[in-house]
């Protein structure tokens, strides 16, 4: 066992004073597993990163919420021109399946509106996301509090000109000063803060609450009506805890088919956009990305680990003389065969350490620049190393056995 463990170490001896004689050959062999690590660690990271943050993002929300609007959130096999035919959502339409279907938990109406400005005094707030619903929304969506209140069902009824706040809208208008009670001006019209939202941190789709403001989607109603094609109306419906969610999606289907008249072997004129389903879609996004990903990085390692086994084969031919020497004075062919392969690992680590290197740099740039973490996982960097150095030992094996297969008289001979 112990002159196992001496042959390794004079083995590494030899391939680090190799690398360290040939500074240049070696600075350029290992460029090609660098640029294939860092493409795979980055992709990696990248993708990892997006899909912790979209999971932080929807960990609060129900799985099985369902946005009933005349838009599909994925693929849909509706022809587009017919799809563009279909009647949006109503609010007559809330109250109607709010009324009509026992196993909802929770349901809201909501309009997606574009980005708007709001004012206080002098100061003003561009690019604000405006969120008009009603009440139930905050059950939907959990929302969390700083300070104040969230609207009650009474001013969602009447649409009073009440307003929550996020914590960047509170900051731009009021800066140091208690919002609570102020009046801003949103479309023209004052509202009353009567809450502030906790920091959030950015969404990953550019939603975060904290540029938000959320209101009663009645005040908004009262002015454009439900056919302004500004406002994209939506329901969003939460069902009951333990219930059949396809049986609850074939209920609420018919109930809107018999009230929109729509006739049997006509399709449906509006969809149902589960939560869990566009988790999936995300899902398969990812997936597709993290192929594209290590299709591109492989052939980026493929480069590499040529790279390296031509420069191996160089090594080899330029040491000839010295591995006959070696042989001659009673050097094993395994000797051989594991200094040239600890060469060829050695040369590939570094260049994957030095990628990975590169990628856990750009990481704390862009999480300290933007609001968004970028996870370097452990698992990533050992899938790293365990890449570099299996490219390395692929690349090293062939001039390794190689060289430990060179009669020592003629290696000799070669090099006088």
């Amino acid at each position: 066992m112990l002159l196992y463990l001496r042959l390794l170490s004079e083995s590494f001896s030899f391939a680090i004073n190799a690398l360290r004689n040939n500074k240049l050959r070696t600075l350029l062999s290992l460029l090609g597993v660098t640029i294939g690590i860092f493409s795979i660690i980055a992709v990696l990271a990248a993708v990892d990163s997006m899909d912790k943050k979209i999971k932080e993002d929807l960990s609060d929300m129900d799985m099985n919420t369902i946005y009933l609007m005349n838009f599909s959130f994925g693929p849909s096999e509706v022809p587009r021109w017919k799809r563009e035919q279909f009647p949006k959502v109503t609010y007559d339409e809330f109250e109607f399946l709010k009324k009509s279907i026992p196993s909802i938990d929770k349901i809201s109406f909501n309009f997606f509106a574009r980005n708007e400005s709001v004012k206080f005094e002098s100061k003003t707030v561009n690019s604000i996301r405006v969120k008009p619903s009603t009440e139930d929304f905050f059950d939907i969506e959990p929302i969390k509090i700083e300070t104040g209140r969230l609207f009650n069902a009474a001013e969602s009824n009447s649409g009073s000109p009440v307003i929550v706040i996020g914590s960047e809208v509170a900051n731009g208008l009021f800066e140091n000063t208690d919002p609570i009670g102020k009046k801003i001006r949103l479309y023209g019209q004052k509202l009353t803060v009567i809450g502030v939202l906790k920091k959030q941190g950015q969404g990953m789709f550019g939603d975060s609450n904290d540029v938000a403001v959320f209101f009663p989607v009645n005040f908004l109603r009262r002015m454009y009506g439900d056919e302004n094609d500004a406002l994209r109306a939506a329901i969003l419906i939460k069902p009951e805890k333990g219930i059949d969610i396809e049986e609850f999606k074939a209920e609420l289907a018919q109930k809107l088919r018999v009230h929109r008249g729509v006739k049997t072997g006509e399709i449906d004129n509006f969809f149902m956009n589960v939560l869990s389903g566009f988790t999936d879609f995300i899902d398969n996004i990812v997936g597709q990305m993290n192929a594209i990903g290590w299709g591109i990085s492989a052939f980026s390692l493929l480069v590499g680990g040529f790279g390296i086994a031509n420069i191996m084969f160089v090594s080899v031919k330029e040491r000839t003389n010295l591995i006959g020497i070696q042989k001659a004075l009673g050097a094993k062919n395994k000797f051989i065969l594991f200094q040239f392969l600890f060469e060829a690992v050695i040369l590939s680590l570094i260049g994957g350490l030095i990628g990975m290197f590169l990628v856990w740099i750009i990481a704390l740039i862009l999480s300290s620049t933007l609001d968004f973490e970028f996870v370097l996982s452990t698992a990533n960097m050992l899938l790293g190393s365990g890449l570099a150095a299996f490219i390395g030992l692929i690349a090293g094996i062939i001039p390794a056995i190689s060289a430990s297969k060179l009669d020592p008289v003629e290696a000799i001979r070669s090099g006088m």
